[in-house]
């Protein structure tokens, strides 16, 4: 798998400046695709992010009491407009809840702002964005009706979940805390109390800008992460979750009455300025789960894994009486889109898992942090951290020795080297050609995807390293 690595310099400045905590970048993890100005849904223009978090206590689970480990999530496509977006959704595993789809799927559009917080608070958030759209006057008409749309997953390994703390004042704060920019990720809002593949989960966001043609359009992710089986962790292509089996794991004080690994559920929000229509939104959230399980996610039996997307454009596509014009992305146009939905969604569950704190809950139960220490070591291990290569340059003579047809026992292709000018062009078999870097004497390197190349030219072999793994190819 190759991670194409975008980023320059002004990127990195705008992550140290804009986040308050380390994302998944600044430890080194490489990403496939080009971020946006912050790296977050909100890269979309008009969507605004807010939220409530709530904790409290510590010790003995005492219902209603405590200890609290839980929040609101709110999404608003346009911010404070009230103007629906198209927009579909599409589930993995159904072992969860998100309100208002069925009006998505047969109208096409997303009325209401989206909000996500644990499993038992879905019915109270509902009513309380009802009564928030009457104290704002969200609506102009005498005579109105909507589906609020609220998603959960499930916190009560950590919170007093059975408490029922989650209010609807909460859930106003959500919405009025709403902004655009710069927003927090881990241990807030809905995400507070959540676990994720073997470590502290819960709120992660990412973008990624592309160009179709001439046009330049946002792909943006929020996600409320509480999924998967430690062992399938994966981070870059690097089996994390396996290298760090022993370490940090779960403690829980007062073992679950049931609980299987894998257990849990993952609420993901694709947001895109992109002119998609609600048959289009589909197929972009049914991409989704492909972000999911390259990160470990295997939509489990107990998993809740359930996901939905909006398009921004065509702002008067919603009518009542009147005809509209719109505009739309034609499908064979589409795969860019469905990419960069892919590569935010992995890059936002690994950004809330690298923001997520350790965090104590009920009973003294605990899940940690991941350590991003170790993370850079496991990155270093496999080839896969982002340091610039530090590059040298060869005569021509020196290139010369090194073009053929390299062919291995142990992998089904062979690797084609070239010359071109003042380089090396590496081809496996059905792939495009890359250019190397020569690093040292025999050696190259492809950065983007952690591939290093050892010649040696006595032998006529070149070793090829990546993930982890060493393969020897002979010269035919």
């Amino acid at each position: 798998m190759k991670y194409k690595i975008s980023i320059i310099l002004l990127l990195l400045i705008q992550t140290s400046v804009f986040a308050q905590k380390p994302r998944a970048r600044d430890i080194g993890i490489p990403f496939n695709g080009t971020p946006g100005k912050y790296n977050a849904i909100t890269d979309v223009k008009g969507v605004e992010v807010g939220y409530s978090t709530i904790i409290s206590g510590q010790g003995k689970n005492i219902r209603g009491k405590g200890p609290v480990r839980t929040g609101v999530t709110a999404i608003l496509p346009r911010g404070r407009n009230n103007n629906p977006v198209f927009a579909n959704w599409y589930t993995l595993n159904g072992n969860g809840e998100m309100t208002g789809t069925t009006w998505i799927t047969e109208s096409g559009f997303l009325e209401t702002p989206i909000m996500i917080t644990n499993t038992n608070s879905v019915g109270v958030v509902r009513d309380a964005v009802l009564k928030w759209f009457v104290r704002t006057g969200w609506y102009k008409e005498d005579f109105w009706y909507t589906y609020p749309v609220v998603a959960e997953t499930y916190d009560g390994f950590l919170n007093d979940i059975y408490g029922f703390h989650v209010t609807e004042a909460n859930a106003w704060e959500a919405l009025d805390s709403a902004r655009t920019g710069f927003i927090k990720e881990g241990n807030v809002g809905g995400g507070t109390g959540m676990m994720c593949l073997g470590f502290k989960g819960g709120t992660g966001t990412a973008s990624r800008v592309i160009k179709i043609k001439d046009s330049t359009y946002t792909v943006g992710v929020l996600v409320q992460s509480n999924f998967g089986a430690k062992k399938n962790l994966t981070i870059a292509g690097v089996p994390v979750g396996k290298e760090l089996r022993d370490t940090l794991n779960y403690e829980f004080k007062k073992a679950p009455s049931y609980r299987q690994e894998g257990d849990g559920s993952i609420i993901v929000v694709v947001a895109t300025d992109a002119p998609l229509l609600p048959h289009q939104l589909k197929r972009i959230a049914a991409r989704v789960p492909l972000g999911v399980g390259i990160v470990g996610g295997r939509g489990e039996n107990g998993s809740g894994d359930i996901f939905i997307a909006f398009s921004t454009a065509n702002p008067t596509a919603f009518q009542r009486e009147d005809y509209t014009n719109l505009n739309e992305l034609p499908n064979d146009l589409i795969n860019p889109l469905f990419d960069a939905t892919v590569q935010a969604v992995e890059e936002a569950i690994i950004n809330a898992m690298v923001a997520a704190e350790t965090m104590e809950g009920i009973n003294g139960n605990k899940a940690y942090g991941l350590p991003p220490g170790m993370v850079k070591d496991l990155m270093k291990k496999y080839n896969r951290d982002t340091k610039p290569l530090k590059t040298i340059s060869l005569t021509q003579e020196e290139l010369i020795k090194y073009p053929g047809v390299y062919a291995s026992p142990d992998i089904p292709m062979k690797i084609t080297i070239t010359k071109k000018e003042h380089s090396l062009m590496a081809q496996a078999t059905g792939q495009s050609a890359i250019v190397l870097q020569a690093t040292a004497k025999d050696r190259f390197e492809y950065e983007e995807s952690g591939l290093v190349i050892i010649f040696d030219t006595a032998k006529n072999t070149l070793l090829l390293k990546q993930g982890g793994g060493q393969y020897l190819f002979t010269k035919e």
